[in-house]
């Protein structure tokens, strides 16, 4: 009896990994996946290029599993009407991608992929943005573009993996110069938020200081190697989740 409750337990955490219980970690969670978005492109690039670095293969996985529980721990929290339409509409281009995600990476399908993330990024904005509006608070604006940054470290990051891939992309130093100047602009509206905190500006500085390759890997000629592109991304994008659950923490107290 014992062994059957646990392993319901055990089914019932994998459902719902993440309990949301307010509307400050549903704008958190919600934006987080518009940056799985971006880093299941980050991932479908390394693996369709045989790059092993740090297991893009596997990260790729745990990504998809990780879409799929967020959405439903969003949808079981949502109580609003417009927020729900948003996320139904979500489901439904996640439903795609997947589908489309079960093929082995190659770069017959990687244009057709981009589209759907693409697609699928900016649903997940409006779904972050609808749950945003639900308070109109100033904290909350501030979670969601410290969240948004995330997004963005791996947007940048994906789109120069297409790069190195060989895959032409005639839209690709638009996207790129269009990431590159909300992350700046973004960033400078945190390093100037009143509620922040010493740690929060300690850990944006870092954030500032990785973003200083990523500009100068914008200016340069020369091709930078994935995998110094794939470490530079995942250092942004630990640090802006501490950030971005530090304001959490500070809107919820």
């Amino acid at each position: 009896m014992r062994k059957k409750i646990l392993l319901s337990l055990m089914f019932c955490n994998l459902l719902y990994g993440v309990e949301i219980t307010n509307i400050s970690q549903a704008i958190n969670i919600s934006g987080k996946q518009r940056m799985y978005s971006q880093r299941i492109l980050k991932d479908y690039a390394m693996v369709g290029m045989k790059n092993t670095f740090e297991n893009p293969d596997e990260d790729l996985k745990k990504t998809i599993a990780d879409f799929d529980d967020h959405l439903e721990s969003l949808i079981k929290f949502n109580k609003d009407k417009q927020t729900a339409k948003e996320l139904e509409a979500l489901k439904a281009k996640w439903s795609e991608v997947k589908k489309s995600l079960s093929i082995k990476p190659n770069k017959k399908d990687v244009d057709k992929i981009e589209i759907m993330l693409d697609e699928l990024l900016k649903q997940a904005d409006k779904v972050t943005q609808s749950f945003t509006k639900q308070t109109g608070k100033k904290s909350d604006e501030i979670i969601n573009i410290s969240g948004r940054q995330r997004m963005l470290s791996q947007r940048m990051a994906g789109l120069y993996m297409l790069r190195v891939w060989g895959v032409d992309d005639p839209q690709f130093k638009e996207k790129l110069d269009e990431s590159m100047k909300l992350f700046s602009d973004s960033l400078t509206t945190l390093e100037k938020y009143e509620g922040n905190t010493p740690e929060i500006t300690k850990l944006l500085i870092k954030v500032r200081r990785s973003f200083m390759f990523f500009e100068m890997m914008n200016k340069s000629q020369k091709r930078f190697i994935p995998t110094l592109i794939y470490k530079k991304s995942n250092d942004i994008l630990k640090d802006m989740n501490t950030v971005t659950l530090k304001y959490t923490e500070l809107t919820t107290k």
